[in-house]
This record gives C-alpha cells, sequence and structure tokens, in this order.
C-alpha cells in the first residue's frame, strides 16, 4: 500500500511539473504548436488531482486498515479509534496535512481547468501559476515530508492514537474549511498574477474571481469560526480566542481578503485602487502559506502547532520566490495599473471603503507583529519575548469600533460624493436608536466609567445597533420603491429588491451578522470565573446560579477512561440543569484531555470544567465560568455565511410593470 500511495504522488509531482513547463512553453510559442503544447499542459494539469486523489484515498484506506507498517498511520491512528475520526487522520499530522493541502489545491486547480474556455488565454496563465504552487507541494510530500514512509523496527500491535485534542466532532469538519480557505486564495491570486504578467485589459479577471474570492472568504470564516468554537468547547479555559500565534495566522488572511472583497468594488464601479487591490491579493496569499509555515516550522508555540521540523526552509524559500516574482512583475508592468479616477470626496462610498481597508491592513499588520515578534526578539536579543492579548486588544478592539462605525455609515453613502446634509438626514434615526439602547443599558446596570472594558461594551452594543438599524433602513428604502409599483406588501418586495441585487443585500445581511458576533464578543467584558474543590453535596454560588455536586462517576471505553462530575444548577431555588464535566485520558497515548459541559442560553453560558483532584487533599477540583452573550457570536457566524451564500446567487431579472402606461424596470433601490 505504501508504494501504491508513494507512486502517486510522484507521479503527481511529475504531471504538476509538466503542467507547468509545458505551459510556460506554450506562452512562447504562437503557432498550432503552442495550442498543442499548452493543452497537453491543461490535461497534465486534470491527470495531476486524478493521481493525488489515489495518494489521499491510499492513506486514508491505510487508517481505516489499521496498516501499522505505515510510520505515520502508526503515530496517528490506534485500532479503538472511532471510525468518523479515521478521516481526521489525513490531516491530523504534518505529513498527511500536506498532502490535504496538495489535494484541495488539485480540486480548485481541476475545476478551473475544466472552465478554460471562459477566457482560455487567462486562464491558462492562471493554470501554470497553479502548476507552480502544486509543483511545490508535491516536492514536499515526495522528499521533504513523504506520508507513506515505512516504519522502522519491529511490527506494532497497536498505533499511538490520534491527538486527544482532534478526537472531537468539530474537527473532522475544521481543518477541511480552514483549509478550502487557505488553498482557495491561490486561485484568485493565480488570476492576479497571470493578469499582471499578460497586461490583462479591463477588470475581467476581477469578475471572474470575484465568486472564486467569495467560497473561498466564506470557507475561510467557516474554519476560522469552527476553531473559535472548539477551542471553546474542548480546551477547557472558558474561551474562545486567545491570540494565540496559530490562530493569529488563520485570521491574517481573514483580514486582507475581507479588505480585498469591499476594495475590489472600487475598481470595479471607478476603476480606482488597482495597485491596492493587486497587493492585497498577493498579500493574502503570501499570508497564507505563511500560516502554513508557522503551523508547520515549529518557530512558534501553539496548542494547534505540528511539531518542530527542518520544512520551514521550503517555505522560507518559496515565499522569498514567489515574492520576488510578484515584485518583478509589478515593476514591469506598473503602468498597466494605472487609477482611471481619483477620489473626489472624504464624503462618499469611496472614502468609507478606503477606510475600511486602512483599518484591516493596520490589524493585519499588528496582529502580524504580534505574532512573529517573539522570533524577531529571538534572533536580536537571543531570548523570546513574548506579547500576550492585551498588545491585541489595544489595536483590535478600537479598531473594530472604528469599522463597525463605517460599516454602519457605508451603506447611506452614494458613489463619488454626498451632501453632508444627506448624509445626517439618512443617519439620524439610526443614530438616535443607538444612543437609546446605549442610555437603556447605562441604566439597567453598564457603567462605562468603572472599567474600560465596559465602555468598548458599551460603544460596541451602541455600534451594532446602528449598524443594524442602517441596515434595515436601506432594506425598508428599497422595499417601499418596489411595493410602490408593483402593489406587493413590503415583505415580498423586500425579498424581490434582495434577489434583484443579491450582492448588495447579500453584504448587508453579512455585515448585520458581524454585528451580532461583535454584540457577542463583547460579553466577555462581563465574564465571571471561580474555582473550589467541591465533594458530595458541596455548593458554589456563582452569578445567579448555585451549583451543587451531587456526585462523581467513572467510565471506561476500548478508546478512552473517563471521571466526570454530575452536577445539579438551581438557579432562584429552581433546578433547570444538570451539568457532567469530565476529565478524559486516552489509553493510546496515555494523554488527559477535559470536556468541559455546558448550560447555554440567548442571554449567558454556564461553563463547567473537571480540572481534576487536588494531590494532597484528594478533592476533586471544579471550575466554573459564567459568559454573557456567547451564543449571539455563533450566531451572528451562520447569518454570515447565509449572507455570503445569498450574494453569490445570480441576480434575478427585473420585474417589469406597466406604469403611466409604460413598461419600466423596477429600480434596484437608492445608491447603485
Amino acid at each position: 500500500m505504501a508504494h501504491i500511495g508513494s507512486f502517486a504522488l510522484l507521479l503527481a509531482l511529475g504531471l504538476s511539473s509538466y503542467c507547468f513547463l509545458a505551459g510556460l512553453a506554450s506562452f512562447f510559442l504562437r503557432d498550432d504548436l503552442g495550442e498543442r503544447i499548452g493543452e497537453s499542459s491543461r490535461r497534465a494539469g486534470i491527470a495531476a488531482f486524478f493521481a493525488v486523489t489515489v495518494g489521499a484515498l491510499t492513506l486514508v484506506t491505510a487508517a481505516f486498515s489499521n496498516n501499522f507498517a505505515i510510520e505515520y498511520v502508526r503515530e496517528h491512528s490506534n485500532i479503538a479509534l472511532p471510525l468518523p475520526y479515521k478521516f481526521a487522520v489525513l490531516w491530523s499530522g504534518q505529513e498527511g496535512s500536506l498532502l490535504f493541502w496538495a489535494w484541495i489545491l488539485s480540486t480548485y486547480a481541476l475545476v478551473l481547468r475544466l472552465r478554460h474556455r471562459t477566457d482560455i488565454r487567462l486562464f491558462a496563465h492562471a493554470s501554470v501559476i497553479l502548476a507552480a504552487v502544486q509543483t511545490f507541494f508535491f516536492l514536499i510530500v515526495v522528499f521533504a515530508a513523504p506520508p507513506f514512509a515505512v516504519a522502522s523496527g519491529p511490527m506494532v500491535a497497536d498505533g499511538n492514537g490520534l491527538n486527544p485534542l482532534l478526537q472531537y466532532p468539530e474537527m473532522v469538519a475544521h481543518p477541511p474549511m480552514l483549509y478550502l480557505g487557505y488553498v482557495g486564495f491561490t486561485v484568485p491570486f493565480a488570476f492576479a498574477l497571470g493578469a499582471l504578467i499578460m497586461r490583462y485589459p479591463g477588470e475581467k479577471w476581477i469578475h471572474i474571481t470575484r465568486r472564486w474570492t467569495m467560497v473561498t472568504w466564506c470557507f475561510l470564516s467557516i474554519g476560522v469560526s469552527l476553531g473559535a468554537h472548539w477551542a471553546y468547547n474542548v480546551l477547557g479555559w472558558g474561551g474562545y480566542w486567545g491570540w494565540d500565534p496559530v490562530e493569529n495566522a488563520s485570521i491574517l488572511p481573514w483580514f486582507t481578503g475581507t479588505a480585498f472583497l469591499h476594495s475590489v468594488m472600487m475598481q470595479e464601479k471607478r476603476g480606482m485602487l488597482k495597485i491596492w487591490n493587486v497587493w492585497l491579493i498577493f498579500s493574502t496569499f503570501l499570508l497564507s502559506i505563511l500560516g502554513t509555515f508557522l503551523t508547520r516550522s515549529g518557530v512558534v508555540s501553539s496548542v494547534h502547532a505540528f511539531a518542530q521540523s527542518s520544512i520551514g526552509t521550503w517555505f522560507v524559500i518559496f515565499m522569498a520566490v514567489i515574492l520576488t516574482v510578484c515584485l518583478f512583475f509589478f515593476v514591469k508592468n506598473r503602468s498597466h495599473l494605472q487609477s482611471e479616477h481619483k477620489l473626489e470626496s472624504l464624503v462618499s462610498r469611496e472614502s468609507s471603503f478606503l477606510f475600511n481597508n486602512l483599518l484591516f491592513v493596520a490589524l493585519c499588520f499588528t496582529v502580524l507583529w504580534g505574532t512573529l515578534f517573539p522570533v524577531l526578539s529571538d534572533w536580536i536579543q537571543g531570548h523570546k519575548v513574548t506579547v500576550g492579548p492585551p498588545f491585541f486588544n489595544k489595536v483590535a478592539v478600537p479598531s473594530t469600533m472604528l469599522l463597525l462605525m463605517l460599516t454602519a455609515l457605508g451603506p447611506l453613502l452614494p458613489w463619488r460624493s454626498a451632501s453632508l446634509d444627506a448624509v445626517k438626514r439618512n443617519f439620524l434615526w439610526p443614530s438616535v436608536g443607538a444612543l437609546l439602547v446605549a442610555v437603556v443599558l447605562v441604566i439597567g446596570g453598564v457603567r462605562p466609567w468603572q472599567d474600560q472594558s465596559y465602555f468598548y461594551a458599551l460603544m460596541t452594543w451602541a455600534l451594532a445597533t446602528l449598524v443594524t438599524l442602517t441596515v434595515a433602513f436601506e432594506f425598508v428604502r428599497g422595499g417601499r420603491v418596489i411595493a410602490s409599483k408593483t402593489g406587493q406588501n413590503m415583505l415580498a418586495a423586500m425579498v424581490q429588491l434582495t434577489r434583484r441585487n443579491t450582492r448588495r443585500y447579500g453584504g448587508y445581511i453579512v455585515h448585520f451578522g458581524i454585528a451580532l458576533l461583535l454584540i457577542g464578543v463583547a460579553g466577555a467584558a462581563f465574564n465571571q470565573e471561580k474555582e473550589q474543590e467541591m465533594g458530595n453535596g458541596d455548593h458554589m454560588q456563582i452569578g445567579t446560579y448555585d451549583v451543587v455536586c451531587r456526585s462523581y462517576t467513572q467510565d471506561d471505553n476500548p478508546n478512552y477512561a473517563s471521571e466526570s462530575a454530575i452536577l445539579d444548577v438551581y438557579q432562584n431555588g429552581k433546578q433547570i440543569d444538570t451539568l457532567y464535566p469530565a476529565r478524559l485520558v486516552f489509553k493510546a497515548s496515555n494523554q488527559p484531555n477535559t470536556r468541559p459541559y455546558l448550560h447555554s442560553t440567548l442571554k449567558e453560558d454556564l461553563y463547567s470544567v473537571y480540572e481534576g483532584q487536588n494531590e494532597q487533599t484528594g478533592k476533586p477540583i471544579l471550575k466554573i465560568h459564567v459568559n454573557p452573550l456567547v451564543n449571539w457570536i455563533w450566531i451572528g457566524v451562520i447569518i454570515v455565511i447565509l449572507g455570503t451564500v445569498l450574494a453569490m446567487i445570480p441576480n434575478a431579472l427585473p420585474v417589469r410593470v406597466a406604469v403611466a402606461a409604460a413598461v419600466e424596470a423596477v429600480p434596484v433601490g437608492a445608491g447603485d
């Protein structure tokens, strides 16, 4: 089986190398021979997908069949491992995850090559660039990190087992979603670089790659969110985002990708920011590779990272080559990227997008600097100096406030310029609503003058209200126009409005989801936690909850042994739930792992963790958290995903109605 997998990957390397070299040669041959070589390059790229698929399926089959003769399977699987987690073996270790990276990239490349007739010349350039990236990853899995290496030493009866942290249902979905995001940004990068190399006229490459970018951004958003949800439900520290280096690596391309999705509209509408957009997508791809490097090189310490290895050198060289190529063609063809218009007014949609981009890039740079600071300090001073959440929050929190403000203001601004009177008129009622929410919260007990975190929470809730009201205002305003011309009710009119311009109104729904998400994040300012030794019958009072330890229990199965606490939860003298926080010890690896248990409502989570026993007293230790509004984060994420999917759906044809004995199209809405 190892020979089959190794041969498949070697074949994939040969095919992708041919795809790259033959495709490159076809650009210099303008006759019929060039076309035939180009077509053979495309077909070799398609064949590479099938070769690497055989390799990936071989590794999965080896995991399911408990083939411990393969070193990778021995290290990351065991006989008692539940079947769903056998799939996770593919991406649980260094070698398998790189194979998975290469397979996803080949899948994206397959789709691109099958759609090559959309624009044959541009797609050919993108295919060659993708082939170059594929070749790099195939070189790694063939020579630097082969997943089919034969295990040394005597044959073993069982493997070491999957990492306990990965034995959770979400980890079957989180890495694939994250990889689909990381890897997917290679496609718009390939189109952008290809368009720059061939001095492609107009913005057609933007239109071609728009949905590619949105799909990729959607996958990355899901991946980051699933990672946060996994951290919250498995790691047992009561939080979902700790500014861990690998967490940061996943959010970096999200920042620049989000900025690109906004600023690219300026290029489509006004022919502006062409240089900016090219470098945004270049940076997004490089940050995706950097994230892969940080996870695998061992240069940063993280619960999410793989073991230290020399593979980082490969990624450093690859990133240096990519950056050199991008700089070369940028300098060579810079004149092709001149903007057609200039910013005419600070009070315009263009200016809101520009400030939005600057904030996202500032956030990206801050997080990148804080993530790499331990590495840089080690190089310069000889020892690592780490920075913690306060450093990141100092920039991230106020920047998020400003982004919320721009999210609320942007929909009210037209292109080119707007009168201040019109902005004030449109902004008045949403501002009044946000102010009323702030006043109600202060009356309800939020005291922003007592703590800076309370002030930021109050500001977030007020600004999130502002975003929600401006989004609602846009739907109502457009719906009224549709209703007045068609006679539909407002709900039907707003549905029709959304179908007429799915990209715009899907974007508004995304903004609403982000507002809800940040409402949940702001609740962290009011978190409570308490730790206590608890024997049978002991009480713990936290917030409005009385937690009573009823008893403890033990369980055993082929994969792990567990100890659990049984906690009855009372509120206002009435029992509302029973919690079962557990501590598991996985038999194959002898590694312990916590399993928190939650009582979750829209208002707050009661989060319980069984931390083990006090060695001196023999008493179990329990930690309880009260985390307000956390569920609004996950609700916001779902709405963001739904809005993104809506924005990718093609517009419906306009409904035509008779008005004053003439047939005219119903307008989409103000501001387009």
